[in-house]
């Protein structure tokens, strides 16, 4: 069984706490596009959707970032 994810639940945390910047910090650092998906499904589905501008265009940038192909192979 694989373990879940308890990175979105504390990025929402940080967010509900009220830093904004710890929380595009922490994105801007994300372990992968599945935890930014759940961040942003939570994000949308509770009464918080649409309340930090910048915090959504992080989540959206770092989803296309981490789902491109590299652009190099490591040596």
């Amino acid at each position: 069984m694989a373990k879940t994810s308890e990175w979105a639940a504390k990025v929402l945390a940080v967010l509900r706490a009220g830093n904004a910047d710890a929380a595009i910090a922490q994105i801007k650092v994300a372990p992968n596009v599945k935890d930014l998906k759940a961040l942003q499904a939570a994000l949308a589905a509770g009464p918080l959707a649409c309340r930090w501008k910048d915090v959504d265009a992080a989540i959206d940038d770092n989803i296309s970032a981490l789902s491109a192909p590299r652009l190099h192979r490591s040596p």
